[in-house]
């Protein structure tokens, strides 16, 4: 059924595109600076770059005022989800991509990479209880080709099974990254993104200097770290706000127009030409999007008792009291609870519709 827009959809729209374009950019850098570096260690550069950049803007700019925080603390309990995210995304990942490049061309390999996102929606979907109409799953699928279609080289298709199984593990270990992080983006992003980034930044860092890899010389270093900053620590932060608003499932239909965000820095950077592939991968991509925010779901449903601490304004779904506290600023944080409640709006599968469709 069509009707207006949930609350979250534009705004966790907007946080994916952004969080794709910042990301896609990175990659006709990325390829002027491989030649000084092996890839190992510049992923490992670019991940502690956005650890230690966000580290530091956390330290100048605290918190807002307010008698709450504007956003949830990471918590001790939280620890094994972060433990996975590192573990999935930050370690197995890269090494199953790697070893996997060794074996396979790179033309087949950036396309097997294009399974990260509708493995993320399969894990989603199917083990996570979120949901996606029809039309929705269609408009991912149409992302997908286009980035497919962009990677496509028919010279160099050169394959090998074990090769061929690795990318996909890496894949895997990307998707359940993704909804790892979805399932713990009702924390402070920043905090998540900066653990997550330091995480993976010193393991990869370690297997690339194990690997025999040697440092950049200093300005090669220091660029590196300024594009992890703004390519990977906001590009997350920004992801993670859109897996908050949307669910891991949608998130990875936006999230998978980086590859052609990069095809498009790439020609004023590298000096690339546009080329009849680009277009066409454009077109499937503009529709995909554009067929995800038109999609709208609304239905009646059911909201159980809960009790959590999150980032939330008062609305239909946070109407609670602060005792003693008296006036707080919003957006706020803090432990409350949510009373039964059954309604009919515009809504996606984040973290308070997760719902059976019948």
């Amino acid at each position: 059924m069509l009707a207006r827009f949930s609350p979250s959809y534009l705004p966790g729209a907007a946080y994916g595109l952004a969080a794709a374009a910042l990301f896609g950019i990175s990659t006709p850098f990325v390829k002027l600076l491989l030649p000084e570096s092996g890839p190992l260690l510049i992923a490992g550069l670019l991940y502690l770059g956005a650890g230690f950049g966000l580290l530091a803007f956390e330290r100048l700019f605290p918190g807002g005022p307010g008698s709450f925080p504007r956003e949830a603390r990471v918590r001790i309990s939280d620890r094994w989800l972060l433990s996975g995210i590192v573990l999935t995304g930050g370690i197995l990942g890269p090494v199953c991509m790697l070893w996997g490049l060794q074996r396979l061309s790179a033309v087949l390999a950036s396309l097997l990479l294009n399974l990260e996102a509708p493995l993320t929606i399969l894990v989603a979907v199917v083990f996570l209880r979120e949901h996606m109409g029809r039309l929705e799953i269609a408009a991912a699928m149409l992302v997908f080709v286009g980035a497919g279609v962009l990677a496509y080289r028919p010279e160099d298709t050169r394959a090998d099974l074990l090769g061929l199984l690795a990318i996909m593990a890496a894949c895997l270990c990307w998707a359940i990254d993704n909804n790892l992080t979805q399932r713990v983006s009702l924390r402070d992003p920043m905090t998540v993104t900066r653990v997550k980034a330091l995480g993976a930044g010193a393991c990869t860092l370690s297997l690339a200097l194990i690997a025999g890899q040697t440092l950049p010389r200093l300005s090669i270093l220091i660029a590196t770290l300024v594009l992890g900053l703004i390519s990977y620590g906001i590009s997350l932060v920004l992801d993670t706000y859109a897996l908050r608003l949307l669910g891991a499932a949608r998130e990875s239909g936006l999230f998978a127009t980086a590859p052609f965000m990069g095809a498009v820095a790439a020609i004023p950077i590298l000096g690339e030409r546009w080329e009849s592939r680009e277009g066409l991968a454009a077109a499937l991509m503009a529709a995909g999007v554009l067929l995800l925010l038109r999609e709208h779901h609304v239905h009646e449903h059911a909201h159980e008792g809960l009790e959590h601490d999150h980032a939330h304004r008062h609305e239909e779904h946070h109407q609670h009291e602060h005792g003693a506290h008296g006036f707080v600023t919003e957006p706020h944080a803090h432990l409350h609870w949510h009373l039964p409640l059954t309604h009919d709006h515009p809504h996606v599968s984040e973290a308070h519709h997760r719902h059976d469709h019948g």
